[in-house]
Protein backbone atom coordinates (compact mmCIF):
# COMPACT_ATOMS: atom_id res chain seq x y z
CA UNK A 1 0.00 0.00 0.00
CA UNK A 2 1.24 3.48 -0.92
CA UNK A 3 2.38 5.60 2.02
CA UNK A 4 0.03 8.45 2.91
CA UNK A 5 2.78 11.08 2.80
CA UNK A 6 3.70 10.17 -0.78
CA UNK A 7 0.15 11.04 -1.85
CA UNK A 8 0.26 14.45 -0.22
CA UNK A 9 -0.27 17.40 -2.50
CA UNK A 10 -0.54 21.11 -1.93
CA UNK A 11 -4.01 22.60 -2.02
CA UNK A 12 -5.41 26.03 -2.79
CA UNK A 13 -8.19 26.93 -0.36
CA UNK A 14 -10.39 30.03 -0.37
CA UNK A 15 -12.50 31.45 2.45
CA UNK A 16 -14.78 34.13 0.99
CA UNK A 17 -18.23 35.62 1.29
CA UNK A 18 -19.97 38.45 3.15
CA UNK A 19 -20.08 36.72 6.53
CA UNK A 20 -17.60 36.81 9.39
CA UNK A 21 -15.03 34.14 10.09
CA UNK A 22 -12.82 33.99 6.99
CA UNK A 23 -9.59 34.92 8.76
CA UNK A 24 -10.61 32.97 11.85
CA UNK A 25 -11.16 29.82 9.78
CA UNK A 26 -7.82 30.28 8.04
CA UNK A 27 -6.07 30.69 11.39
CA UNK A 28 -7.77 27.52 12.63
CA UNK A 29 -6.31 25.61 9.69
CA UNK A 30 -2.94 27.27 10.39
CA UNK A 31 -3.06 26.05 14.00
CA UNK A 32 -3.98 22.53 12.85
CA UNK A 33 -1.07 22.54 10.38
CA UNK A 34 1.29 23.81 13.08
CA UNK A 35 0.12 21.02 15.38
CA UNK A 36 1.03 18.54 12.65
CA UNK A 37 4.59 19.87 12.50
CA UNK A 38 4.12 22.10 9.47
CA UNK A 39 5.66 25.54 9.00
CA UNK A 40 3.05 28.26 8.53
CA UNK A 41 3.27 31.85 7.28
CA UNK A 42 0.33 34.25 7.44
CA UNK A 43 0.67 37.39 5.32
CA UNK A 44 -2.02 39.90 6.16
CA UNK A 45 -2.75 42.21 3.24
CA UNK A 46 -4.38 45.54 4.14
CA UNK A 47 -4.08 44.90 7.88
CA UNK A 48 -1.57 46.79 9.94
CA UNK A 49 -2.85 49.55 12.17
CA UNK A 50 -4.70 47.49 14.79
CA UNK A 51 -3.33 45.20 17.45
CA UNK A 52 -5.03 41.96 16.41
CA UNK A 53 -5.03 39.13 18.94
CA UNK A 54 -3.60 36.64 16.47
CA UNK A 55 -0.36 38.63 16.26
CA UNK A 56 0.60 37.52 19.76
CA UNK A 57 0.06 33.81 19.11
CA UNK A 58 2.99 33.50 16.75
CA UNK A 59 5.61 34.57 19.28
CA UNK A 60 6.43 31.18 20.84
CA UNK A 61 6.95 28.86 17.88
CA UNK A 62 10.60 29.37 17.00
CA UNK A 63 9.89 30.72 13.54
CA UNK A 64 7.64 27.79 12.51
CA UNK A 65 4.61 30.12 12.65
CA UNK A 66 4.81 33.74 11.56
CA UNK A 67 2.26 36.46 10.97
CA UNK A 68 3.28 39.57 9.05
CA UNK A 69 1.10 42.61 8.48
CA UNK A 70 1.66 44.09 5.04
CA UNK A 71 -0.66 47.08 5.12
CA UNK A 72 -1.64 49.95 7.34
CA UNK A 73 -5.28 49.21 8.03
CA UNK A 74 -8.63 49.80 6.39
CA UNK A 75 -8.58 51.02 2.79
CA UNK A 76 -11.29 52.48 0.58
CA UNK A 77 -13.48 53.31 3.56
CA UNK A 78 -16.82 54.70 2.37
CA UNK A 79 -15.90 54.21 -1.29
CA UNK A 80 -12.91 56.55 -1.10
CA UNK A 81 -10.30 56.50 -3.84
CA UNK A 82 -7.39 54.16 -3.27
CA UNK A 83 -4.50 55.92 -1.57
CA UNK A 84 -1.24 55.54 -3.56
CA UNK A 85 0.51 54.46 -0.34
CA UNK A 86 -1.89 51.52 -0.04
CA UNK A 87 -1.18 50.58 -3.66
CA UNK A 88 2.54 50.65 -2.93
CA UNK A 89 2.10 48.49 0.18
CA UNK A 90 0.01 45.92 -1.71
CA UNK A 91 2.64 45.75 -4.47
CA UNK A 92 5.42 45.28 -1.91
CA UNK A 93 3.32 42.75 -0.02
CA UNK A 94 2.63 40.78 -3.18
CA UNK A 95 6.35 40.73 -4.04
CA UNK A 96 7.04 39.38 -0.54
CA UNK A 97 4.27 36.79 -0.94
CA UNK A 98 5.74 35.53 -4.22
CA UNK A 99 9.22 35.27 -2.66
CA UNK A 100 7.83 33.31 0.30
CA UNK A 101 5.65 31.05 -1.85
CA UNK A 102 8.68 30.17 -3.97
CA UNK A 103 11.12 29.91 -1.04
CA UNK A 104 10.45 26.33 0.00
CA UNK A 105 10.47 27.50 3.64
CA UNK A 106 6.76 27.01 4.34
CA UNK A 107 4.23 24.19 4.20
CA UNK A 108 1.25 26.54 4.45
CA UNK A 109 0.99 30.17 3.33
CA UNK A 110 -2.14 32.14 4.22
CA UNK A 111 -2.77 35.22 2.08
CA UNK A 112 -5.19 36.92 4.46
CA UNK A 113 -7.43 39.63 2.98
CA UNK A 114 -5.78 39.31 -0.45
CA UNK A 115 -9.19 38.90 -2.08
CA UNK A 116 -10.05 42.44 -0.96
CA UNK A 117 -6.90 43.78 -2.62
CA UNK A 118 -7.93 42.03 -5.84
CA UNK A 119 -11.58 43.13 -5.73
CA UNK A 120 -10.49 46.74 -5.03
CA UNK A 121 -8.33 46.66 -8.18
CA UNK A 122 -5.08 46.92 -6.20
CA UNK A 123 -3.72 43.57 -7.43
CA UNK A 124 -4.37 41.56 -10.59
CA UNK A 125 -6.16 38.24 -10.12
CA UNK A 126 -4.17 36.68 -12.96
CA UNK A 127 -0.86 37.46 -11.25
CA UNK A 128 -2.11 35.65 -8.15
CA UNK A 129 -3.44 32.74 -10.23
CA UNK A 130 -0.09 32.40 -12.03
CA UNK A 131 1.81 32.28 -8.73
CA UNK A 132 -0.58 29.66 -7.39
CA UNK A 133 -0.20 27.51 -10.51
CA UNK A 134 3.62 27.77 -10.28
CA UNK A 135 3.92 27.18 -6.51
CA UNK A 136 5.88 24.23 -5.11
CA UNK A 137 3.71 21.11 -5.48
CA UNK A 138 3.39 20.37 -1.75
CA UNK A 139 2.65 23.95 -0.65
CA UNK A 140 -0.85 24.68 0.66
CA UNK A 141 -2.04 28.25 0.05
CA UNK A 142 -5.14 29.80 1.60
CA UNK A 143 -6.73 33.04 0.42
CA UNK A 144 -9.27 35.05 2.41
CA UNK A 145 -11.54 38.02 1.82
CA UNK A 146 -14.81 38.91 0.17
CA UNK A 147 -15.62 38.72 -3.52
CA UNK A 148 -13.29 35.93 -4.62
CA UNK A 149 -12.38 36.44 -8.26
CA UNK A 150 -13.93 33.77 -10.54
CA UNK A 151 -10.50 32.79 -11.93
CA UNK A 152 -9.28 32.03 -8.41
CA UNK A 153 -12.45 30.13 -7.53
CA UNK A 154 -11.92 27.99 -10.63
CA UNK A 155 -8.28 27.34 -9.71
CA UNK A 156 -8.94 26.52 -6.04
CA UNK A 157 -9.34 23.00 -4.71
CA UNK A 158 -11.72 24.05 -1.93
CA UNK A 159 -13.84 27.19 -1.68
CA UNK A 160 -15.89 28.00 1.40
CA UNK A 161 -18.33 30.89 1.39
CA UNK A 162 -19.16 32.48 4.73
CA UNK A 163 -22.58 34.08 4.96
CA UNK A 164 -24.03 36.14 7.72
CA UNK A 165 -27.06 34.65 9.42
CA UNK A 166 -27.05 36.97 12.42
CA UNK A 167 -24.53 39.50 13.72
CA UNK A 168 -24.23 41.18 17.12
CA UNK A 169 -23.35 44.49 15.44
CA UNK A 170 -26.92 44.85 14.17
CA UNK A 171 -27.98 44.97 17.84
CA UNK A 172 -25.43 47.67 18.60
CA UNK A 173 -22.75 45.38 20.06
CA UNK A 174 -19.29 46.47 18.96
CA UNK A 175 -16.50 44.07 17.94
CA UNK A 176 -15.18 42.21 20.96
CA UNK A 177 -11.45 41.85 21.58
CA UNK A 178 -10.39 38.19 21.53
CA UNK A 179 -13.43 37.19 19.49
CA UNK A 180 -13.37 39.40 16.42
CA UNK A 181 -9.90 40.91 16.51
Amino acid sequence: MEAVESRRQGLVLIHTGPGKGKTTAALGVAMRALGCGMRVLVLQFLKGSWDYGELHVSEGFGGRFQIRQLGRGFVKVGGAETDPEDLRLVAEGWAEAVREIDSGTWDVVVLDEILYAISYGMLEAEAVAAALRDRPPLLHVMLTGRNAHPALVELADTVTEMREVKHAYTRGILAQRGIEF
